[in-house]
């Protein structure tokens, strides 16, 4: 297993370089960067003149090349091009294409799978700084989310070093207590495959997991729970018991060395009761866990699915990076 400064070493993807982008100016690289932070597909246009555009998550990789080029030349761009496609940069004499996992199950059993997801970066365990393995929800209709797209805040730890893999759940299967024990079984084998750090993260459900790792100390590094929720939306019996059941989970908590990441969003339909919920939160201090960043109902945005709004990467994705990480830095 290589030491920490030789992971520091890997040379990062040719699609990172912002300071590469021929002809670009300091506005043009800056939104290059947040161009980085895009889901796929994505495509960043550039003219010879210095004038560009991009694109990302329209209905198919045709139509979002189609748009950045568009934009490109509506701002006067001559002879635009594309400079980058997903991963890979694309430029004439610049090409390079990005390192992808096949995505072959690493681990799995009945309900669950554990999947690289090629839409990112990828090292693997010898390379990588770490690993995030993402959780997405639970469709209260019972639709199949497995092989959804991870939030945008995923590409900033992605852009850092991290490989990110998918907790995959079979929708008929996927009752809470079931799924918090297969993913302490996922997070025990990215360890055994060598990941020196271990991040996980999820959105309402796969939050709620996420929490429900901590109960068993030394699975991950790090806990990003976005909007976690286990007991259905508005009008929903089970919230008669949430406020308790995440008592419970909060109360569990025996990760000393985790530290952990907790947003909750105004209006959330999912949200029983702000106010006492933040109260809970709140208690997630030493020694159940390590550090507490708990943002709540953060201005920009609201709703359930707030995590998945590119403000709220735009404005907190490297404070979670950093704090996850124990770098000093206030969020905004």
């Amino acid at each position: 297993m290589p030491e920490p400064a030789s992971i520091a070493a890997t040379p990062p993807a040719a699609v990172l370089d912002v300071a590469a982008v021929p002809n670009l100016s300091p506005d043009g690289r800056a939104d290059y960067r947040r161009f980085l932070l895009q889901a796929t597909p994505r495509a960043f246009a550039l003219g010879t003149n210095g004038s560009w555009g991009w694109a990302a998550a329209l209905e198919s990789p045709a139509a979002t090349e189609a748009r950045a080029l568009e934009i490109c030349r509506h701002w006067g761009g001559v002879d635009c091009r594309l400079y980058a496609r997903d991963l890979d940069v694309v430029w004439p004499g610049l090409e390079s294409a990005a390192p992808r996992p096949a995505e072959i199950p690493l681990a799995g059993g009945p309900g669950w799978n554990l999947v690289p997801d090629a839409r990112f970066l990828w090292q693997g365990p010898r390379e990588a700084k770490g690993a995030y393995l993402w959780a997405h929800g639970r469709a209260a209709g019972g639709q199949d989310s497995r092989g959804t797209q991870p939030q945008p805040h995923v590409r900033v730890f992605n852009n850092a070093g991290y490989d990110v893999l998918r907790f995959d759940r079979a929708p008929e299967t996927d009752e809470t207590d079931a799924a918090a024990e297969w993913m302490r079984e996922a997070l025990r084998s990215l360890r055994a495959q060598g990941y020196q750090r271990v991040v996980v993260g999820g959105q309402s459900r796969g939050a709620w997991n996420a929490l429900q790792a901590l109960a068993a100390p030394g699975l991950a590094d790090g806990v990003v729970a976005v909007a976690p929720a286990a007991h259905g939306a508005t009008g929903s019996p089970a919230w008669a018991w949430a406020l308790d059941d995440l008592r419970r989970v909060v109360a569990s908590a025996r990760s000393p060395e985790t530290r952990v990441v907790v947003v909750n969003f105004a209006r959330d339909e999912f949200d029983p009761d702000p106010e006492r919920r933040a109260g809970i939160f709140r208690a997630l201090t030493a020694p159940r866990v390590g550090a507490l960043l708990f943002l709540d109902r953060p201005p920009e945005v609201s709703g359930h699915g707030g995590g998945a709004d590119s403000r709220f990467v735009q404005r907190y994705g490297t404070c979670l990076l950093d704090f996850v990480e124990g770098r000093a830095r206030a969020c905004p």
